[in-house]
């Protein structure tokens, strides 16, 4: 067992997890200590799996404003309006420094960056490199990272709880490599965990995105904001959900059913393909109901179709889905349509913050995904999260720097503490467990992907609630049988489970107390949006085993909810 202790300490290395790192580092002209900590390596983090961009107004054509409002527009007014505009503001200046560090964006034939149009907005302002625009934000923030000393990097590091002791932040972690527990201790903690997909079974996410973070936070006593509003990409590949791009309907595909029709002409006509998602998302559910799609492996679905764009557009422009639809489907896809239906994709809920990522506990950010800072209220704009990530991990950064003093001083944990949380973890191994872990992890996600889905109603969600309640209660049986120390995937497993299911339990919980229809919250019971009782987030504590669930209003500066149309 070691104690490592550092002024700040980051969960998460993904896009907002480095965004701040690399804020904190330069502003402190690399004198704070900081130390980085996930449960993969740096570069596996799921933000390399964005692909489509990142909004920003760059052109005199654009406007603030008109950024501003398409956010709220397409966040169905639940969208907090200060929020919105603060984030609009710094979206540009993101995208010129990641430039100026060697973002590789792509140009326009004048050498200007280049932009394209995403659904939801009203002017191209998708900021782009090819469609591989994640893994090049990170590779671009990896490398100047390097440029730092002060910090130190815990790869592979599973953390299974966080505590406050002696007024410092304890991340309890076990290593990977050699199968021991450390301790990482930071007089100040920044959660950027990313989302929580994998609670869903058919998901655009890496198997890494099970809700750590949210998790944590629930059990340190956090709110946790409107999590009962998923985010459902019209574009999963079939059958492995892996991310089909909206770049490849902002490059002009169209979505087409089974006759041969572009059916987005019944639900947008206007936008058509390049309507919000979660009106895509749902305009394929209604296809799939009508039985208008196709069938293949069980699943229903409809084609994406880039045939029309040309082998060079496809080649240079969506280069990285053209590689996968050959890879796992052997298809061409300049040749031939893509098989899509919707996939779990984001999570516009998380952790309860501000746009600096406060919470309610001093000392403790959150940022990236894992976040709500009320920017993407019921239904998220695509290309607004990876800007969310660089604008609030920068923001983020700058809190910190000016919190530094009030969190100051190494500060020595309880060493019976430290004993007794290495003790627990491995308790969970051993013989005689009646329960698969495994069986209930597929129980979890498949109901999940059966009740609180695309659509959803009372009854279905009140079915899904007792299941998620009756699997924790399993949860209590399960031993894991793997014995070794090191490299205990099983017993990751294990404490991923428990934090999906706490994530899941939340989730519907909250879907359940909203009886209206609002953004990617479709309620067949509830068909209308509520403004009355329900232009407000929805947040959830846990007190004792029980959760509590309250609401906040929706702050509104400039625009006034009116009826959404694209």
């Amino acid at each position: 067992m070691a104690v490592y202790y550092h002024d700040v300490v980051i969960l998460g290395t993904g896009l907002a997890g480095l965004r701040v790192a690399i804020e904190i580092l330069r502003k402190t002209k690399d004198e704070v200590n900081v130390g980085l900590v996930s449960k993969v390596q740096l570069m596996r983090a799921h933000s390399v799996c964005a692909e489509g961009g990142t909004a920003a107004v760059l052109s005199p054509e654009d406007s603030f404003e008109k950024h501003e409002y398409d956010t709220v527009k397409g966040s169905d007014f639940l969208a907090d309006q200060d929020a919105v505009e603060k984030f609009v503001e710094y979206c540009p200046e993101e995208i010129y420094f990641l430039d100026h560090l060697g973002c590789p964006w792509s140009r326009t034939k004048d050498g200007k960056i280049a932009q394209r149009p995403f659904g939801g907005h009203s002017y191209p302002r998708a900021t782009y490199a090819s469609d591989k625009t994640g893994f090049f934000e990170m590779q671009t923030l990896y490398d100047n990272l390097l440029r730092f000393s002060n910090y130190q990097r815990y790869d592979e590091y599973f953390v299974y709880d966080i505590f406050e002791n002696n007024g410092a932040f304890v991340l309890a972690a076990y290593k990977l490599k050699t199968g021991e527990v450390d301790f990482i201790v930071g007089n100040q903690l920044i959660l950027a965990t990313g989302g929580s997909g994998c609670t869903y079974s058919f998901t655009t996410y890496s198997d890494s995105s099970t809700g750590d973070g949210l998790a944590y936070a629930l059990r340190m006593g956090l709110p946790l904001e409107d999590m009962e509003f998923i985010q459902f990409h019209p574009t999963g590949l079939i059958p492995s959900g892996i991310l089909m791009s909206e770049a490849a309907r902002g490059e002009g595909g169209h979505l087409l059913n089974k006759d041969g029709e572009r059916f987005m002409k019944y639900y947008a006509p206007t936008a058509m393909e390049l309507a919000p998602r979660d009106i895509v998302s749902r305009s394929i559910f209604e296809e799939i109901k009508k039985g208008r799609a196709f069938e293949r492996d069980g699943l229903s679905y409809v084609l994406l179709d880039l045939t029309h764009l040309g082998e060079e557009k496809v080649k240079h422009r969506l280069h990285l889905i053209r590689e996968v639809c050959m890879k796992f489907l052997g298809i061409d896809p300049v040749k031939e349509p893509i098989p899509i239906r919707p996939a779990a994709h984001y999570s516009m809920g998380g952790i309860a913050a501000d746009v600096y990522g406060v919470t309610e506990i001093p000392g403790v950010y959150a940022i990236g995904e894992n976040a709500a800072a009320g920017i993407h209220g019921s239904n998220r704009l695509g290309t607004n999260s990876t800007a969310e990530c660089l604008v609030c991990g920068k923001l983020c950064g700058e809190k910190v720097v000016e919190n530094l003093k009030e969190f100051s001083g190494k500060k020595k944990v309880d060493e019976a503490l430290l004993n007794s949380k290495e003790k627990e973890f491995f308790s969970h191994i051993g013989s005689g467990g009646k329960t698969s872990l495994y069986s209930l992890r597929k129980k979890l996600r498949e109901t999940m992907d059966r009740f609180v889905g695309i659509e959803r109603n009372e009854e279905e969600l009140q079915k899904a609630l007792e299941e998620i309640r009756d699997i924790k209660a399993e949860l209590s049986e399960v031993k894991v049988g793997n014995t070794s120390r090191i490299y205990n995937l099983e017993l990751i497993n294990y404490q991923e489970l428990l934090n999906m299911v706490d994530v899941a339990e939340v989730i519907t919980f909250s879907a359940l107390n909203r009886k209206e229809s609002r953004g990617a919250h479709f309620r067949t019971d509830y068909p209308e949006r509520d403004d009355k009782n329900f232009l407000k987030h929805t947040l959830v504590k846990r007190v004792g085993e029980k959760l509590d669930l309250y609401y906040r209003d929706v702050k509104i500066t400039k625009y006034k909810p009116v009826e959404r149309k694209y």
